[in-house]
């Protein structure tokens, strides 16, 4: 669909006719979807995300159209690393690996994005919807970090792939969604289990594995058998445009003060969207029950960031043995002895 090659891009759509109805001769067509990987470049716009829109082609409608009437995805790659290689800045980099940053705002919408992963994941959800095919749903087919290139590359380090994967695995787990599609994790595919050590082309196209070609692992991300905790780590570093991810859980934080009366773990005031966002992405993506701030959830209205973060911390600090350890968040977070329950919506307390 990029290529220019009218030849090519006219063919696409009878392929995946072809497929589908082969699918169907079998009985296999509700079972196996058919569809067709597409890189950034087929939206004509993606920021801010609000402003996402293909290119009114023939073929791209036929495309929709077809993944539409087949209930099949439309497949993305999206790359905030090739995002972050156009705009080296320090703040760009924090933005695409999912630490603390200044967010963007969509002026439009008034969502401000805190990574850049769920800004081009709804800069695609924008252009399907503005296509009138808000149930086709999105699958990322690739996306990752390369974890080394060469001396003019920017970007590539094993610092940089491990906390890209590891913070977009916490963001997934968590299920928190995009600003667009909350509570939904999107199905996404790692690029790539192994390297492509024949690639041709700069350094940086031979290093995306988690593994070499030999078998050996490059980086850790939590997602092997012998992994015996998550590589995510604990929490971002303190909000420095160029700081790494601790990779440990069990890393040693200073705790707040110790809880007398205070029943209950919540943001301290005034912390930065980014912060909120890592904390609720690490919480949930441990394991801990986040229904209730999903969508027709008892928590889930106001659907800010701020309440469904409170919520998360909270109920994490609980389940982990009320430790102040587990109340640190970067030193984010609080204790209070007002209980900020409302409504139908509990906050548990390890105290009657």
């Amino acid at each position: 669909m990029t290529s220019g090659e009218h030849d090519l891009m006219t063919q696409l759509l009878p392929a995946m006719q072809n497929m589908q109805n082969a699918l169907n001769a079998v009985s296999l067509g509700g079972k196996i979807k058919v569809s067709s990987v597409h890189s950034m470049a087929v939206l004509k716009s993606s920021e801010p995300p609000s402003s996402g829109s293909f290119d009114p082609s023939d073929e791209m409608k036929g495309i929709l159209g077809f993944n539409n009437a087949t209930g099949s995805p439309f497949a993305i790659n999206p790359y905030p690393y090739f995002a972050y290689r156009s705009d080296p800045r320090p703040e760009t980099l924090a933005f695409c690996l999912f630490q603390p940053n200044a967010g963007r705002l969509d002026t439009k919408t008034q969502i401000k994005y805190t990574n850049m992963f769920d800004a081009q994941v709804d800069a695609v959800r924008s252009a399907l919807n503005s296509f009138g095919y808000k149930n086709v749903e999105i699958v990322v087919a690739e996306t990752g970090w390369p974890y080394k290139g060469d001396s003019n590359e920017v970007g590539p380090s094993i610092e940089n792939a491990k906390a890209y994967n590891g913070n977009l695995i916490a963001h997934l787990r968590s299920l928190v969604g995009t600003p667009l599609m909350p509570g939904i994790s999107v199905d996404t595919y790692l690029f790539a289990l192994y390297d492509e050590d024949l690639k041709p082309g700069p350094t940086s196209e031979r290093a995306f594995g988690l593994f070499k070609s030999d078998l050996s692992m490059n980086y850790d991300v939590g997602l092997s058998k012998s992994s015996q905790t998550p590589a995510a780590p604990k929490m971002p570093a303190a909000p420095s445009p160029n700081a790494t991810v601790v990779p440990s859980p069990n890393a040693t934080v200073t705790p707040s003060p110790k809880p007398d009366k205070a029943n209950w773990c919540i943001p301290k005031s005034g912390v930065s969207d980014a912060q909120l966002q890592a904390n609720l992405d690490y919480a949930c993506g441990q394991g801990i029950d986040c229904r209730p701030i999903q969508p027709g959830g008892a928590c889930f209205e106001p659907n800010t960031l701020a309440a469904h973060a409170a919520y998360a911390m909270n109920v994490y600090y609980q389940n982990s043995n009320r430790s102040p350890t587990n109340c640190d968040f970067s030193q984010s977070a609080t204790f209070s002895s007002n209980n900020p329950s409302y409504n139908g919506c509990v906050y548990p307390s390890g105290k009657s």
